[in-house]
């Protein structure tokens, strides 16, 4: 089980930090469509930060749960258009 939850985290950790580095906000920026996607963006890489706090303290649970949760706010942003994301692979389900 441990070694179940230790693969699962480094997937999201990893997941999440490829996420936020490939997307980028698609709307302009002075517009509430642009401010809402910088506000997801923020989410997803304060989820990314807490994740890997969490990580540090070897609260496994709480990493896994912040990265996955950072995952949903990028995913989300995507397929509603607020992100330009790639299209293929396995970073967005868009």
């Amino acid at each position: 089980m441990a070694a179940d939850i230790e693969e699962k985290t480094d997937r999201y950790e990893r997941l999440l930090a490829e996420a936020v580095d490939v997307a980028t906000v698609a709307p302009p920026a002075d517009t509430p469509m642009g401010e809402a996607a910088a506000e997801c963006l923020e989410m997803a890489e304060s989820y990314l930060a807490d994740g890997r706090h969490f990580r540090e303290d070897d609260d496994l649970v709480n990493a896994l749960a912040s990265f996955s949760y950072g995952h949903a706010w990028l995913d989300a942003g995507a397929r509603v258009g607020l992100f330009d994301v790639p299209t293929d692979g396995h970073l967005f389900t868009v």
